[in-house]
């Protein structure tokens, strides 16, 4: 009877360890932790298998599985502003005390006051003049510097901590998943393609080379006997709204199959990624987590979403609730 009870003692525990080691190891499989179980995960996870399952119609060929991401609230936090629009506030403060004219001037006069609906009221000639006067004069190595050294000190004022601290862990593991599919994963942002390459690959995994954004012209010169390239005060580039499509035929020359956005400023990207053969992808985020992050959409300043929700519903995008599809907004320590 011992040997019995021993027996059953022993095939209940080896029932109990199987149970714990198949849990775990689905637990280890599943490529995108911090994602509810809903629809837009089952979206994506669908899509992946779709176009990487060989001898299928819906098969891609790894060169041609290319997605792009925009970065403001996409990969980031972009409230309670845009980030790169803190560092040109941080930067007039620094350089006003060279220039006095701007004391009476705007946008620079606003931003010194703290009155932003001033600044706003100046629009993108406003905002044109501030990235102008903040992100030129100096060479790429110099610009590099200036913002590798405020990213280091700077802090996202809800959350008191670093801005590269403030980005999604849910869209980390998307990137994480889409490159171990054979995706390469590109930029695609508004942002100054400058502002953003110094710690993308770092933060995202994204090389510089796969980051396309906005951009003020360079100059190349001899300075002291050596070659080097300048930052002017002229807008090379604008890479919003219809920009994307354009900045991403330029910069990566193939048309996406997958394509990741927040705004209203990505629809374009959006629209252009859909309209290509085979099978498509195109997410929108939608900030509805005032708890964890911030609820914003059609009154926003920053990173409005209005048009674009009401295509995406249109067409059938997918459109992730932040708040009911994310188990956690922020890596683990936020």
């Amino acid at each position: 009877m011992a040997q019995v009870k021993n027996a059953l003692l022993r095939s209940g525990i080896l029932v109990v360890f199987v149970a714990i080691s198949l849990a775990g190891a689905l637990a280890q499989t599943d490529p995108l932790p911090s994602w509810n179980d809903t629809a837009p995960k089952k979206a994506i996870i669908a899509f992946v298998e779709k176009v990487t399952k060989d001898g299928t119609s819906d098969f891609v060929p790894v060169d041609q599985r290319i997605a792009t991401f925009d970065n403001d609230g996409t990969l980031w936090i972009e409230q309670p502003m845009y980030v790169q629009l803190a560092f040109m506030i941080d930067r007039v403060k620094e350089l006003a005390p060279k220039h006095p004219e701007w004391k009476t001037t705007q946008p620079f006069k606003g931003v010194l006051e703290g009155d932003m609906k001033a600044v706003a009221a100046t629009g993108n000639k406003g905002l044109d003049q501030l990235m102008a006067a903040t992100h030129s004069g100096m060479t790429v190595e110099e610009f590099e510097k200036i913002v590798t050294d405020w990213l280091a000190t700077a802090q996202q004022p809800k959350f008191k901590r670093p801005y590269t601290q403030c980005v999604y862990q849910p869209m980390l593991e998307l990137l994480a998943y889409l490159r171990a599919n054979g995706f390469k994963t590109f930029i695609v942002s508004g942002g100054g393609i400058e502002f953003m390459r110094p710690w993308t690959e770092k933060v995202y995994g994204i090389p510089p080379e796969q980051v396309v954004g906005s951009s003020l012209k360079t100059r190349f010169e001899i300075v002291d006997g050596k070659p080097e390239l300048l930052r002017l005060p002229e807008i090379n580039f604008i890479d919003d709204k219809e920009g994307k499509p354009v900045g991403i035929n330029q910069y990566i020359g193939r048309r996406p199959i997958a394509a990741f956005g927040n705004s209203d400023g990505d629809q374009q990207m959006l629209e252009w990624t859909a309209e290509g053969d085979g099978q498509r992808f195109m997410l929108l985020v939608h900030h509805t987590d005032a708890k964890r992050e911030y609820a914003y959409d059609r009154e926003s300043s920053f990173g409005r979403l209005d048009k674009a929700l009401d295509e995406a519903n249109a067409r059938g995008w997918t459109v992730v609730d932040m708040k009911k599809d994310w188990k956690v907004v922020f890596p683990p320590g936020i």
